[in-house]
């Protein structure tokens, strides 16, 4: 499972921006999806995920602001964020925690618990 997010960028306080992350490989199916961030010198946190039936958890800072979403057969998330505020800036990294997919050259279907992560996505909001 390969996870490439995009959508990140420059922008100032109060605007918005909506990142996406598809997911590629041969993939049978997705479980949580979701986003996090991390700034330096802080551990990595959550911001929004969403189960492939569709419960939703904010961290208490994106709630109101933040809105996750996913398109099970595009295999992708997205996450639509407003209100932006200087305190959001981060890399934002996306994450499916879960997947069944089909590896190797005899084509062995494996479904794990695992952490998949995507290369981050630098969201910088100017004040």
């Amino acid at each position: 499972v390969q996870l490439q997010a995009s959508g990140g960028g420059l922008v100032q306080a109060g605007g918005s921006r909506r990142l996406s992350c598809v997911a590629s490989g041969k993939i049978l199916s997705l479980d949580d999806m979701g986003w996090y961030r991390q700034v330096p010198g802080k551990q990595r946190e959550l911001v929004a995920k969403i189960a492939r039936g569709g419960t939703i958890n904010y961290a208490d800072s994106a709630k109101g602001r933040f809105s996750i979403s996913r398109d099970n057969a595009k295999k992708s998330v997205f996450l639509q964020m407003d209100n932006l505020k200087p305190e959001d800036t981060a890399v934002y990294y996306c994450n499916v925690h879960g997947a069944c997919a089909i590896y190797g050259p005899e084509d062995t279907t494996v479904c794990d618990g695992e952490d998949h992560w995507g290369k981050g996505t630098q969201v910088t909001v100017s004040s």
